[in-house]
């Protein structure tokens, strides 16, 4: 008998599902579900609210008397058709007999789209629906909103996975919220005159009591929250706990410093995936996706096989408990949800360095799991009561519909369960206290709430501190000092500094002291307290500048962003002593180079006479990095007279990190011409010194600067046939740092044909430096004879300056040069040029030839038919697509990950791959980035701080990073990065090909 195809499977699960149940059970009462519970043999499971008092909870929320309020999603997973109203909404849940069981249901505000996030505040609720972050407030006690104010506005909406959500106070009275990387700017009505906070790849923080509002680091998806300490955790999908490491707020200090990452995964059992051990089996339509995927790697003999389950693929509201019931080991542990795996897993937190490491309780077993498959807990709640709440939605399905294929996806109705939702609590068989949902700390006076500071329960210590801070009551103040001075629970007294600090009542003396608790979270703390309040207590300044002996590397790393701030000559020998004891560490680096804006150099220059000198290569060369940004020509020349005095052979490793800072420096600044006459010596000798690294890196950096022997010898090695061609090919990229008329006639001699290809690419690379209006005419003269590899550079080369785009659009009009020549990248960049008159030119000359892809889609309509065969499709697929699709040597990728591109049918296929523009990702949005200096880039964004912004392009040049304060233009393009005329390099058999390799999974 023959194999079941494809197709056949498909059509034989598609009538399955018209009779079977595309879920596995159907839903569960509560007692039922009650039931299913499994978790550890110290705490049992108790329903607080369930269907018909509440539908699709996700968020949860306690306010200073004990009321319930609840964010009911009931749209998701898509908003409302245009003109229809949101059907999200926040619920106030009432227990009236006080058995422990809500009874009561109040909607507090109806049609507030999507909502997902909640926060008390001044007697309201601060709620995040995007676009706005929401303050909503019952004024006349009916239990309803009547004041609904846009506190901010700007937020993208996006998939409601990834929207704004999850506001959190922080022990700093900061609130901050999870954005996911969104692209928007932040604006608040209430402070048009402040600039808009851009926060593409970063979260958000404010302080409404101060009309303040910044980028903050990140990202996060659907769960954040904080430690007693301030410590902050993230939830991102498959990425179920990461900590945010470096504050952004530091980092826009020093706009010459490029930063990779600014939170880490800190999980120890499993990076990037881990295991997680559900009761459940997977659902029917995970079954069906999986044996039409394995079909497939059958089919086309992959020897592959698909995993429908078993790791973490839908982390959420990630929670660190802080009650007082629970037994003390479970204190300060986080609890996220698997809403796929319905299940709760428990991280135990250990300090690792500056960061921590999170690890699994128990192996092979997880805190809470269920043998219902419609439990979905998506989020929770530390509670008056000591106790941790979950929220479950309990829908059917939760996977984003657009991860399911079509054959299967059209059976499934993603509303099943939006009448249904529970609400749980967590309990201890033996609880250490018994609380209850009733504290009424709104009609407490200051003198009580001031104790609450002290309260074993961090609900209470966090409502305690918000209601002090929204009241701005001074007679709280003297309390206050007393319970930071003297109280013996070190967390009352960092209670009591940042009530103090929200009620503008903090003095230097109560600073100083705190910089010397015995506790060094608190010394940690006072350390960031100090920083406004530096310049005007030499005392305090004193105490700060001796923390550099302070036993703690947490203490230490907060001093090192602190120093910073110090506006004090002696701060530059604190940092160094930092430097020399941890720059080891990453962390470490980036905290001291945040702090040297403008003292690099004086740093160096210290580090040099210490005993170790500059100690760890990779920090001498970041801080290299630097001086080559500032490229003060007095530093530069001082640096190079260093290095090249340095006596000890040994040194080497610190030569070529120096010199390779420099030149990345310098590259990052777009430096060109710089004369630096005292340098020439020094740098002429480092390029004959004996290390050829050395000599490599100190060919980097002088082909930045105009020096005269050095161009000649340059130009000499360049035309000697004799050296090899990668020898001969660092000398031509030298030759950028010379004048147009001294290297222009040697660089041309270089573009024949008969040249190495390697020597011609580095000869159009040098001449794409110069801006003269002769380059376009060099480069084009020898595009006929150019081979693959040399016409990709002479492309980029005409794209590189504004000024050269017209003649390349001259050459494609006259048939010198091809259209179908230009990559994705070279498109865009005319496409999207900032010159009005370049856009409608290229618009002319390459629609006309790309004609509307929507038509050429439907004209290759017959390819899905035809039959395809994987192996060729591998062939075609790494000749046309790999180059960006999969990950690069340089790290990361420029399109979508397609591993999981099987999902979709085969016309679906067909219309990605020849109108890939009809609908772009957003983390792959091409963007064209036009520098002062009219040089244009173009790529998608893979990394952003406030001073640089990183973007990776179609070529193999590997990422480029530019400061911000060099940027005159940025535009995001309606155009994808992939090429929109792929069947002009592919046959029609190609596309059959490349669509079975797709099918059969990467």
């Amino acid at each position: 008998m023959r194999r079941l195809g494809t197709f056949a499977l498909l059509l034989a699960l598609a009538a399955c599902s018209q009779t079977e149940h595309t879920g596995r059970y159907k839903p569960l009462s509560p007692q039922e579900s009650l039931r299913s519970f499994r978790l550890s043999e110290d705490f049992h499971v108790e329903l607080v609210a369930a269907e018909p008092l509440v539908f699709d909870p996700v968020e949860m929320v306690f306010d200073e008397n004990g009321r319930l309020y609840v964010a009911e999603m009931l749209d998701y997973p898509e908003d409302p058709p245009p003109g229809q109203p949101a059907r999200s909404r926040i619920v106030l849940l009432e227990d009236t007999d006080g058995d422990g069981r809500m009874d009561r249901r109040t909607v507090f505000a109806d049609h507030v789209l999507e909502v997902s996030g909640l926060l008390p505040w001044k007697g309201g609720l601060i709620v995040t629906s995007a676009p706005d972050i929401l303050f909503l407030k019952d004024t006349d006690g009916d239990g309803k909103a009547d004041v609904r104010q846009v506190l901010y506005t700007g937020f993208p909406k996006v998939n409601p996975e990834a929207r704004i959500t999850n506001p959190r106070l922080r022990v700093d009275n900061w609130i901050y919220a999870a954005n996911d990387g969104g692209d928007g700017r932040i604006t608040s009505p209430d402070h048009p005159e402040q600039p808009p906070v851009l926060v593409r790849g970063t979260d958000f923080r404010f302080r409404p009591d101060r009309g303040l509002a910044e980028a903050a680091s990140g990202p996060t998806q659907f769960g954040m929250t904080f430690d007693d300490w301030g410590n902050r955790f993230l939830s991102q999908n498959t990425v179920h706990i990461r900590n945010a490491v470096l504050p952004m707020q530091y980092l826009q200090r020093n706009t010459l410093l490029p930063v990779s990452a600014v939170s880490v995964d800190i999980s120890d059992h499993g990076q990037p995936s881990v295991k997680v051990f559900p009761l459940t089996k997977p659902q029917l339509w995970r079954e069906q996706r999986t044996r039409i995927r394995q079909q497939r790697y059958n089919e086309n003999q992959l020897n592959k096989t698909e995993e429908v389950g078993g790791y973490f693929t839908a982390a959420t509201g990630g929670t660190v408990y802080t009650g007082d019931a629970f037994p003390k080991e479970y204190v300060g542990n986080v609890f996220t949800g698997d809403v796929n795996g319905n299940l709760v897993h428990r991280d135990i937190l250990a300090p690792d360095g500056v960061t921590f490491s999170a690890r699994r309780a128990k192996d092979r077993v997880e805190f809470l799991a269920s043998t219902d498959d419609w439990f979905r807990p998506c989020n929770f709640a530390n509670a008056p009561d000591g106790l941790l709440y979950v929220t479950d939605i309990y829908r059917e399905f939760i996977e984003t519909p657009e991860s399911i294929p079509e054959a299967i996806k059209k059976n499934m109705d993603f509303w099943s369960g939006i009448d249904k939702g529970r609400i749980y609590r967590i309990v201890p068989n033996h609880p250490l206290r018994k609380g209850n949902l009733k504290p009424n700390l709104g009609a407490a006076g200051a003198a009580e709430l001031v104790q609450q500071l002290a309260n074993p329960n961090g609900w209470h210590r966090q409502t305690a501190q918000r209601l002090l801070v929204d009241r701005q009551d001074r007679a709280a103040v003297p309390l206050l000092e007393e319970m930071a001075a003297k109280n013996d629970f070190p967390l009352a007294r960092l209670h009591a500094l940042w009530t103090l600090e929200g009620l503008s009542a903090l003095t230097p003396a109560l600073v100083e002291r705190a910089l010397h608790d015995p506790h060094a979270g608190i010394r940690e703390h006072a350390l960031r307290i100090s920083e406004p309040y530096l310049a005007k207590s030499k005392s305090l300044a004193a105490a700060v500048l001796a923390m550099t002996k302070d036993p703690e590397p947490r203490v230490q790393f907060q001093l090192a962003f602190t120093l910073g701030e110090l506006k004090d000559p002696r701060a530059l020998a604190a940092l160094a002593d930092i430097a020399s004891a941890r720059a080891g560490d990453r962390w470490f680096r980036t905290a001291v180079l945040s702090s040297v804006p403008n003292s690099a150099f004086p740093l160096f220059a210290t580090l040099r006479t210490r005993p170790g000198r500059w100690g760890d290569p990779l920090f001498l060369s970041e801080l290299s990095s630097l001086l080559g940004a500032k490229h003060d020509p007095g530093e530069i020349a001082q640096v190079l007279n260093e290095l090249a005095a340095l006596p000890d052979p040994d040194a080497d490793k610190w030569r070529e990190a120096c010199l390779s800072g420099l030149a990345n420096g310098l590259q990052l600044a777009s430096a060109g011409g710089l004369k630096i006459p005292a340098a020439e010596a020094a740098l002429m000798k480092l390029l004959d010194h004996g290390s050829e690294k050395t000599q490599d890196a100190a060919r980097e950096v002088a082909q930045h600067l105009e020096l005269r022997a050095f161009i000649e010898r340059a130009a000499r090695e360049a035309l000697d046939g004799g050296l090899p061609a990668a020898k001969r090919a660092i000398s031509i990229r030298s030759l950028r740092g010379g004048q147009f008329g001294v290297v222009s006639p040697t660089l041309g001699r270089l573009l024949d044909p008969r040249q190495p290809p390697e020597v011609q690419g580095a000869a159009v690379e040098a001449l794409a430096a110069f801006e003269d209006a002769s380059v376009s005419s060099l480069l084009l003269d020898n595009w006929r004879g150019a081979g693959p590899e040399v016409r990709q550079k002479t492309i980029a080369a005409l794209l590189s300056s504004r000024g050269r785009a017209p003649a390349l659009l001259q050459a494609i009009e006259s048939g010198r040069l091809e259209a179908s020549a230009l990559g994705a990248g070279a498109r865009d960049r005319l496409l999207e040029n900032p010159d009005p008159a370049i856009r409608e030119r290229a618009r002319t000359v390459l629609r006309s030839n790309a004609g509307d892809r929507a038509k050429v889609a439907e004209s290759y309509r017959p390819v899905a038919a035809m039959s395809g065969d994987p192996q060729r499709g591998k062939q075609a697929f790494e000749k046309n697509c790999a180059k960006c699709h999969m990950p690069r040597r340089q790290g990361g990728r420029v399109g979508p990950d397609l591993s999981g591109i099987n999902n979709k049918s085969k016309e679906e296929l067909l219309e990605s791959i020849l109108n890939p523009s009809a609908a772009i990702e957003p983390r792959y949005t091409n963007y064209v980035v036009v520098t002062k200096d009219n040089r244009m880039h173009d790529g998608i964004i893979v990394n952003e701080t406030p001073g640089t912004l990183t973007l990776r392009g179609d070529s193999a040049d590997g990422d480029v990073t530019i400061l911000r304060s060099n940027v005159a233009e940025i535009r995001a393009s309606s155009v994808s990065l992939m090429p929109e005329d792929l069947e002009k390099q592919m046959s029609r058999q190609d596309l059959a090909d490349v669509i079975a390799y797709l099918r059969g999974g990467l």
